[in-house]
Formats: C-alpha cells, structure tokens, sequence
C-alpha cells in the first residue's frame, strides 16, 4: 500500500504526530476511517499503561502503615499484572505473589496490589519488575523478609521471535528471612501453589 502522506518532519511534533508517522512508515493511510483516531487513542493507552512512572512507590506504602505485633507470613497472592516489555513494547501479563514476616509494621493489604500496579505501569522487564516490588517492600517496613514470585506469558514470545503459546516465565526475589531461611521459602512457595479449594 502506498502511503497517503510524505514523512513529516518530527521536530516538535506531537505525540498523535509521531503515531501517524509510524502509521505512514508501515505503509497504511491514516486518513482512513479506521485510522482516523488512532493517534489519539494510542496516546491516551500509553499514558495509561505508563501512568506508573508518576507515581510514588514509596510514598504509597507509607500512607498506609500500621503499628502491629503480629508477626507471622502475611501472603497476597494471584494479583493480576499487566505491563509492557521495554524491548518490544509487546504486553505481558500475569500474576504475582507477594509475601512478608512483619517486624513491627504492617501494610494495609490493598496496597500490595497497588504497588504492583506502579511498578507494571512502566516499560518493564519481569526480572526488574520482581526485584523492585520485594526491594521497596524491604526499605520501607524492614520486615524480617520478603518474598515475590511472579509468573507471566510474553506476547513477545508468543506473537513473535519463537512463537510458543503455552511458555511462561517465573521469576522471583527473596530478601531477608526468604533468601536465608529454607523452611520459611518453602512454605511460602508452598502456600502460593495452592488453589482456592486448597489443593
């Protein structure tokens, strides 16, 4: 197909600019109706698939922290995760498990999901994406450990390069207690296996 427009110059340009220069690029007409607004809802999608990076991991956990005794495993497991790999800029997605033994402090439990969600909300790598949930965890309660394991299918893989539909990856990151304690990741890794009907 023959482009509908020369390049542009993209000094200065928009972002809607940009997406329609990429459009021409790859041969098609944006002045089709089809295409017509794909400038603009291309813009509003990364924005919010990257709306991660305005945000405050650290502040979001300290909004929410409590004086609290208890101090055996707390577990939040099977939050779902959407992000973009920084190479192609292809979805991933998945679920991720998130452990922590108290020292004192806990955090309420909605924000453990939250803080997955600004850390997907980034151009990502999932080795990356693992290490900074359990790193932030550490540095702002200092718990006696953390532990993060997530599993997640790349449509790099699957759409593209090797194409295999049913490989997953499965990361994890274990401080504290969890990297120096075998019982205690275990038993971790042991209760995130199990399904909601406890099997």
């Amino acid at each position: 197909m023959k482009p509908a427009t020369e390049p542009t110059t993209l000094t200065g340009a928009s972002f809607e600019d940009l997406v329609r220069e990429m459009l021409v690029r790859l041969g098609e007409d944006t002045q089709r109706e089809g295409l017509v607004q794909t400038p603009e809802r291309v813009r509003k999608a990364l924005q919010h698939l990257t709306k991660g990076y305005a945000e405050d991991p650290e502040a979001l956990l300290k909004a929410a922290l409590f004086t609290e005794p208890y101090d055996e495993m707390v577990i939040v497991k099977d939050v779902e995760m959407f992000s973009l790999c920084e190479h192609h800029m292809l979805p991933f997605f998945g679920k991720v498990h998130v452990a922590y033994i108290p020292n004192g402090r806990v955090i309420g439990l909605s924000k453990i999901p939250r803080l997955v969600e600004v850390f997907s909300r980034r151009l990502q790598i999932q080795e990356r994406l693992t290490t900074q949930i359990a790193e932030t965890i550490q540095k702002v309660i200092e718990p006696q450990g953390v532990g993060v394991v997530i599993e997640a299918r790349h449509l790099c893989m699957m759409m593209r390069g090797v194409e295999k539909q049913h490989s997953a990856a499965v990361t994890s990151s274990m401080l504290g207690c969890f990297r120096k304690e075998e019982e205690t990741r275990q038993e971790f890794l042991s209760l995130i296996r199990q399904r909601p009907n406890g099997v």
